[in-house]
Protein backbone atom coordinates (compact mmCIF):
# COMPACT_ATOMS: atom_id res chain seq x y z
CA UNK A 1 0.00 0.00 0.00
CA UNK A 2 1.29 3.15 -1.39
CA UNK A 3 0.23 5.78 1.41
CA UNK A 4 2.43 8.35 0.07
CA UNK A 5 0.28 8.43 -3.87
CA UNK A 6 -2.91 8.66 -1.70
CA UNK A 7 -1.38 12.02 0.18
CA UNK A 8 -0.03 13.51 -2.81
CA UNK A 9 -3.66 12.82 -4.40
CA UNK A 10 -5.16 14.92 -1.76
CA UNK A 11 -4.38 18.37 -2.49
CA UNK A 12 -6.10 17.76 -6.38
CA UNK A 13 -9.63 19.03 -5.64
CA UNK A 14 -9.60 22.63 -5.35
CA UNK A 15 -11.49 23.87 -2.41
CA UNK A 16 -14.12 21.48 -0.91
CA UNK A 17 -16.23 22.92 1.49
CA UNK A 18 -15.88 26.30 -0.54
CA UNK A 19 -18.96 25.94 -3.07
CA UNK A 20 -16.78 25.38 -5.90
CA UNK A 21 -17.24 22.28 -7.92
CA UNK A 22 -14.79 20.70 -9.97
CA UNK A 23 -15.68 18.98 -13.15
CA UNK A 24 -14.01 15.82 -13.94
CA UNK A 25 -13.67 13.61 -16.94
CA UNK A 26 -13.18 9.62 -16.49
CA UNK A 27 -13.31 6.65 -18.64
CA UNK A 28 -14.27 3.36 -19.07
CA UNK A 29 -14.51 0.88 -21.83
CA UNK A 30 -13.92 3.77 -24.25
CA UNK A 31 -17.09 5.58 -22.89
CA UNK A 32 -16.04 9.29 -21.44
CA UNK A 33 -17.87 10.58 -18.25
CA UNK A 34 -17.90 14.07 -17.38
CA UNK A 35 -18.87 14.60 -13.67
CA UNK A 36 -18.19 17.23 -10.82
CA UNK A 37 -18.10 16.98 -6.99
CA UNK A 38 -20.26 19.86 -5.46
CA UNK A 39 -21.79 20.26 -1.89
CA UNK A 40 -25.07 19.00 -1.16
CA UNK A 41 -28.39 20.82 -2.19
CA UNK A 42 -31.53 20.47 -1.10
CA UNK A 43 -33.15 19.04 -4.09
CA UNK A 44 -30.61 16.46 -3.60
CA UNK A 45 -32.55 14.54 -0.81
CA UNK A 46 -34.65 11.91 -2.44
CA UNK A 47 -31.38 10.99 -4.54
CA UNK A 48 -29.20 10.44 -1.65
CA UNK A 49 -31.20 8.86 0.16
CA UNK A 50 -32.17 5.99 -2.57
CA UNK A 51 -28.89 5.87 -3.43
CA UNK A 52 -27.74 5.04 0.10
CA UNK A 53 -30.72 2.40 0.20
CA UNK A 54 -30.35 1.15 -2.84
CA UNK A 55 -26.14 0.62 -2.55
CA UNK A 56 -26.91 -0.78 0.83
CA UNK A 57 -29.29 -3.66 -0.09
CA UNK A 58 -26.58 -4.45 -2.11
CA UNK A 59 -24.53 -6.58 0.08
CA UNK A 60 -27.33 -8.66 1.15
CA UNK A 61 -26.99 -12.00 -0.69
CA UNK A 62 -22.97 -11.25 0.17
CA UNK A 63 -23.60 -10.84 3.91
CA UNK A 64 -26.10 -14.93 3.05
CA UNK A 65 -22.57 -16.38 2.09
CA UNK A 66 -20.61 -15.01 5.18
CA UNK A 67 -22.72 -16.11 7.65
CA UNK A 68 -23.21 -19.62 5.87
CA UNK A 69 -19.31 -19.88 6.50
CA UNK A 70 -19.68 -19.87 10.46
CA UNK A 71 -18.84 -22.78 11.83
CA UNK A 72 -22.32 -23.14 14.44
CA UNK A 73 -24.43 -22.94 10.79
CA UNK A 74 -22.74 -25.72 9.42
CA UNK A 75 -23.55 -27.21 12.22
CA UNK A 76 -27.25 -26.72 12.44
CA UNK A 77 -27.80 -27.87 9.26
CA UNK A 78 -25.47 -31.09 9.16
CA UNK A 79 -27.16 -31.78 12.23
CA UNK A 80 -30.85 -30.95 10.64
CA UNK A 81 -29.97 -33.59 7.51
CA UNK A 82 -28.44 -36.39 9.48
CA UNK A 83 -31.41 -36.49 11.78
CA UNK A 84 -33.91 -36.19 9.28
CA UNK A 85 -31.92 -38.68 7.18
CA UNK A 86 -31.49 -41.16 9.75
CA UNK A 87 -35.28 -41.25 11.29
CA UNK A 88 -37.00 -40.41 7.62
CA UNK A 89 -34.74 -42.92 5.34
CA UNK A 90 -35.79 -40.68 2.70
CA UNK A 91 -33.21 -37.98 0.94
CA UNK A 92 -35.72 -36.10 -0.32
CA UNK A 93 -37.42 -35.01 3.52
CA UNK A 94 -34.21 -33.19 5.01
CA UNK A 95 -33.05 -31.74 1.55
CA UNK A 96 -36.11 -29.57 1.95
CA UNK A 97 -35.68 -29.52 5.50
CA UNK A 98 -32.28 -27.27 5.06
CA UNK A 99 -33.79 -25.88 1.84
CA UNK A 100 -36.74 -24.32 3.79
CA UNK A 101 -33.95 -23.32 6.61
CA UNK A 102 -31.98 -21.36 4.15
CA UNK A 103 -34.88 -19.96 2.86
CA UNK A 104 -35.94 -18.76 6.13
CA UNK A 105 -32.16 -17.81 6.93
CA UNK A 106 -31.95 -15.40 3.89
CA UNK A 107 -35.08 -13.75 4.80
CA UNK A 108 -33.94 -13.10 8.27
CA UNK A 109 -31.13 -11.33 7.03
CA UNK A 110 -32.73 -9.28 4.81
CA UNK A 111 -35.19 -8.09 7.34
CA UNK A 112 -32.31 -7.40 10.21
CA UNK A 113 -30.32 -5.79 7.25
CA UNK A 114 -33.53 -3.75 5.98
CA UNK A 115 -34.05 -2.68 9.51
CA UNK A 116 -30.31 -1.08 9.84
CA UNK A 117 -31.07 0.84 5.95
CA UNK A 118 -34.25 1.88 7.85
CA UNK A 119 -32.60 2.59 11.04
CA UNK A 120 -29.72 5.14 9.37
CA UNK A 121 -32.50 6.82 7.21
CA UNK A 122 -34.14 7.81 10.38
CA UNK A 123 -30.54 9.24 11.74
CA UNK A 124 -28.23 11.48 10.07
CA UNK A 125 -29.64 10.98 6.91
CA UNK A 126 -33.49 12.16 7.50
CA UNK A 127 -32.56 15.95 8.02
CA UNK A 128 -29.03 16.15 5.89
CA UNK A 129 -28.75 19.66 6.02
CA UNK A 130 -28.81 19.94 9.75
CA UNK A 131 -26.54 17.00 10.27
CA UNK A 132 -23.69 17.74 7.97
CA UNK A 133 -24.12 21.42 6.65
CA UNK A 134 -24.62 23.27 9.53
CA UNK A 135 -21.87 23.79 10.93
CA UNK A 136 -18.18 24.50 9.45
CA UNK A 137 -16.40 21.45 10.96
CA UNK A 138 -18.81 18.65 8.55
CA UNK A 139 -20.03 18.38 5.20
CA UNK A 140 -21.69 16.41 2.74
CA UNK A 141 -21.02 16.01 -1.01
CA UNK A 142 -22.55 14.73 -4.26
CA UNK A 143 -20.87 13.71 -7.08
CA UNK A 144 -22.86 14.92 -10.11
CA UNK A 145 -23.06 13.67 -13.90
CA UNK A 146 -25.67 12.98 -16.89
CA UNK A 147 -27.69 15.86 -14.82
CA UNK A 148 -28.00 13.36 -11.63
CA UNK A 149 -26.07 12.54 -8.73
CA UNK A 150 -24.52 9.86 -9.03
CA UNK A 151 -21.75 9.22 -5.61
CA UNK A 152 -22.01 10.69 -2.30
CA UNK A 153 -19.55 11.41 0.64
CA UNK A 154 -20.33 13.01 3.74
CA UNK A 155 -17.47 14.16 6.75
CA UNK A 156 -18.24 15.02 10.28
CA UNK A 157 -15.69 15.13 13.81
CA UNK A 158 -15.35 11.77 15.19
CA UNK A 159 -17.41 11.10 18.10
CA UNK A 160 -14.32 9.03 19.69
CA UNK A 161 -10.96 11.44 19.44
CA UNK A 162 -10.87 15.01 19.31
CA UNK A 163 -9.11 16.57 16.02
CA UNK A 164 -10.41 13.49 13.68
CA UNK A 165 -12.95 13.91 11.09
CA UNK A 166 -14.97 10.76 10.52
CA UNK A 167 -15.54 9.85 6.71
CA UNK A 168 -19.27 8.76 6.47
CA UNK A 169 -22.05 7.82 3.98
CA UNK A 170 -19.87 6.98 1.02
CA UNK A 171 -22.04 5.38 -1.98
CA UNK A 172 -21.86 5.71 -6.03
CA UNK A 173 -24.37 4.07 -8.22
CA UNK A 174 -23.36 0.86 -9.66
CA UNK A 175 -23.71 1.75 -13.08
CA UNK A 176 -20.48 4.48 -12.64
CA UNK A 177 -18.67 2.64 -10.78
CA UNK A 178 -14.62 1.74 -11.45
CA UNK A 179 -14.48 5.55 -12.26
CA UNK A 180 -12.25 7.00 -9.95
CA UNK A 181 -15.37 8.84 -8.47
CA UNK A 182 -15.52 7.02 -4.77
CA UNK A 183 -11.48 8.04 -5.19
CA UNK A 184 -12.45 11.92 -5.80
CA UNK A 185 -14.86 12.05 -3.24
CA UNK A 186 -12.79 10.06 -0.74
CA UNK A 187 -10.18 12.92 -1.50
CA UNK A 188 -12.25 16.20 -0.88
CA UNK A 189 -12.52 14.76 2.57
CA UNK A 190 -9.41 14.46 3.01
CA UNK A 191 -8.66 18.13 1.62
CA UNK A 192 -11.58 19.15 3.65
CA UNK A 193 -9.74 17.78 6.68
CA UNK A 194 -6.73 19.16 5.65
CA UNK A 195 -8.04 23.04 5.27
CA UNK A 196 -9.09 22.61 8.72
CA UNK A 197 -5.78 21.37 10.54
CA UNK A 198 -7.67 17.87 11.36
CA UNK A 199 -4.89 14.95 12.24
CA UNK A 200 -6.60 12.28 10.71
CA UNK A 201 -9.72 11.29 8.31
CA UNK A 202 -11.14 7.84 10.20
CA UNK A 203 -13.83 5.31 8.85
CA UNK A 204 -15.41 2.20 9.62
CA UNK A 205 -16.71 -0.77 6.81
CA UNK A 206 -18.72 -3.80 6.85
CA UNK A 207 -16.68 -7.03 6.41
CA UNK A 208 -18.60 -7.73 2.98
CA UNK A 209 -17.41 -4.32 1.73
CA UNK A 210 -14.63 -5.99 -0.05
CA UNK A 211 -14.53 -3.15 -3.10
CA UNK A 212 -14.67 -0.01 -0.24
CA UNK A 213 -11.71 -1.33 1.57
CA UNK A 214 -9.32 -1.89 -1.67
CA UNK A 215 -10.29 1.70 -2.55
CA UNK A 216 -9.62 3.11 0.59
CA UNK A 217 -6.64 1.31 0.98
CA UNK A 218 -5.46 2.69 -2.49
CA UNK A 219 -5.73 6.10 -1.11
CA UNK A 220 -4.11 5.52 1.50
CA UNK A 221 -6.09 4.68 4.57
CA UNK A 222 -4.52 1.48 6.90
CA UNK A 223 -6.72 -0.45 8.95
CA UNK A 224 -6.10 -0.20 12.17
CA UNK A 225 -8.39 -2.40 14.28
CA UNK A 226 -11.43 -5.17 13.72
CA UNK A 227 -14.93 -5.03 15.87
CA UNK A 228 -17.56 -7.25 16.18
CA UNK A 229 -20.78 -5.56 15.78
CA UNK A 230 -22.35 -5.10 19.24
CA UNK A 231 -25.77 -6.78 18.72
CA UNK A 232 -26.83 -10.25 19.10
CA UNK A 233 -27.34 -11.03 15.54
CA UNK A 234 -23.65 -9.16 14.90
CA UNK A 235 -22.70 -11.68 17.60
CA UNK A 236 -24.16 -14.46 16.46
CA UNK A 237 -23.25 -13.95 12.17
CA UNK A 238 -19.63 -12.39 13.15
CA UNK A 239 -20.41 -9.66 11.53
CA UNK A 240 -16.94 -7.33 12.12
CA UNK A 241 -16.17 -3.21 11.24
CA UNK A 242 -13.28 -2.33 10.45
CA UNK A 243 -12.24 0.38 11.16
CA UNK A 244 -9.18 2.80 8.59
CA UNK A 245 -7.32 6.02 9.36
CA UNK A 246 -5.33 8.39 7.07
CA UNK A 247 -3.00 10.60 8.34
CA UNK A 248 -3.76 14.00 7.24
CA UNK A 249 -0.55 16.14 6.13
CA UNK A 250 -0.48 19.37 7.58
CA UNK A 251 0.00 22.11 5.11
CA UNK A 252 3.14 24.02 6.15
Amino acid sequence: MNNGSGRRHAGALGVPGSGVAERRRAGRAGAMVDYRIREYRDEDYEAVREMFATGMSEYVPALCVHVLKQPWVILVLACTFCVLLTSSKSLLLPILAVTLLLAMGRQLLGYFWTMYIEHCLKEDLLDIRTTYMGSKGSCFWVAEADECVVGTVAARPSDHQKGELMLKRMSVRKDYRGLGIAKALCQAVICFAQQRGCSAVVLNTLMVQDEARLMYERVGFEKYRDDVLPTVYGRLANVTISKYRYGVPQRS
